[in-house]
């Protein structure tokens, strides 16, 4: 499995727990969209420094090649799978402790 199957599965995986498993529908929510539009600059940034002085370096027969910001596309699926994730599971552990008191 390359770098570019990872990443499409992370991202899939991510959208259907979030619509499908935890129902919190979280891809509907401004809240949301907000939160990611304020994080991925600073994913951005970091990408391109860390690549820029070759501390991270991807093999190109890995990735598709499509590159935002010197950060491959596969590293935007990824970092948009973690965030969905962790978002959508504060938000489901919150509402199963909420209903336990």
């Amino acid at each position: 499995m390359i770098y570019s199957d990872i990443a499409i599965a992370a991202f899939s995986i991510s959208v259907m727990v979030d619509l499908f498993v935890f129902k919190n529908s979280m891809l509907t929510r401004a809240a949301f969209w907000t939160s990611y539009a304020i994080i991925l600059p600073f994913q951005l940034l970091t990408n391109w420094w860390l690549t820029s002085r070759n501390i991270v370096m991807y093999n190109p027969d890995a990735i598709i090649g499509f590159r935002i910001c010197a950060a491959p596309l596969e590293d935007l699926l990824f970092g948009f799978a973690l965030v969905l994730s962790v978002m959508g599971m504060w938000e489901f552990w919150g509402r199963r402790g909420m209903q336990r008191h």
